[in-house]
């Protein structure tokens, strides 16, 4: 009895989210990226417990100072601390980021398991994919931010209504991908067997998107969610760096870009620094994103 018991334990299946970690980890660069990934988001959020600067205080006879232990990272024009204004402008970039790519993600699956599952609205959803997709990003993005900039600022305030604009532009414009690469597993899962059994039985269509369709396509829509950050603190990045992003005083990252490249001659380190934290971010995000893609793949799992 014991020994039958011993044998029943040892072929006890193991779980599946082990393999995919054991087949991440072999992926050197995925590993690398997130470790620079947890120090850059642990950076931001707990360095002003360490570094207690007020990242908008101005000290007219502090400006343009070099890097020094007052100020480890120099200071700029009107006095202001780089390292504070570096790790604020963090806080807000991987917030738009993150926040912005949830957007893009329900927005992409909703329209990707529709489109897949219902074939009557495949193709009235999949022509609004390829229009959104035919657009110019960036003149969408700048007509949307000239048309509902001041009505968000006058109702929720200069950085609340920025951010919602700068959130809500990029994720209405960026989950397109996301939509094309889930109707594509969903269109493969409605010929599975336990689809079909499923299906036998009278089950609803809620119930089955929600119990058997979506947990399949959880892997594309996290690799999705990864490359999706990156891209949407790019784009970020870039209004803010063309002065259409938030106020000047507010800093990120693709605002420091713009702020500092008047005086790159003078003091490049001003450009250097948020440069360096914007692309060692988007790579490592980007790194992670290709480790899960191969973790996640039950074909290249075990090699």
């Amino acid at each position: 009895m014991t020994d039958h018991t011993i044998d029943l334990k040892a072929a006890k299946p193991r779980n599946q989210w082990w393999d995919v970690w054991d087949q991440f980890r072999t992926h050197r660069g995925a590993l690398i990226g997130m470790v620079i990934f947890a120090v850059i988001v642990l950076g931001t959020l707990l360095g002003p417990f360490f570094w207690d600067v007020d990242p908008k205080f101005i000290n007219i006879r502090a400006r343009e100072l070099g890097p020094s232990l007052a100020h480890p990272l120099g200071t700029d024009q009107l006095g202001r601390d780089m390292l504070a204004r570096v790790l604020a402008g963090g806080r807000i970039t991987i917030a738009v980021g993150m926040t912005a790519m949830l957007l893009s993600l329900v927005l992409g699956t909703l329209v990707g398991v529709l489109a897949g599952y219902f074939r009557r609205l495949d193709g009235i959803l999949m022509r609004l994919t390829d229009l959104f997709l035919a657009l110019p990003l960036l003149p969408l993005l700048l007509l949307m931010v000239m048309l509902f900039r001041e009505p968000l600022v006058l109702s929720f305030g200069p950085e609340g209504g920025i951010f919602i604009l700068i959130v809500f532009a990029i994720g209405v414009t960026s989950w397109m991908h996301a939509a094309r690469i889930v109707r594509g597993d969903v269109l493969a899962l409605k010929e599975r067997e336990f689809v079909l059994a499923s299906r036998s039985i009278g089950t609803p269509a809620r119930r089955m998107i929600l119990r058997h369709i979506l947990p399949n396509v959880m892997s594309p829509i996290m690799v999705s969610a990864t490359l999706g950050v990156a891209n949407a603190v790019i784009t970020e990045s870039a209004l803010s760096f063309l002065g259409l992003g938030f106020p000047p005083d507010f800093p990120t990252w693709g605002r420091l870009l713009n702020d500092g490249l008047p005086y790159i001659n003078l003091s490049p380190e001003r450009v250097i620094w948020p440069a360096l934290a914007l692309s060692a971010l988007v790579l490592s995000i980007n790194y992670i994103g290709d480790g899960l893609r191969d973790a996640l793949d039950p074909r290249i799992r075990g090699r």
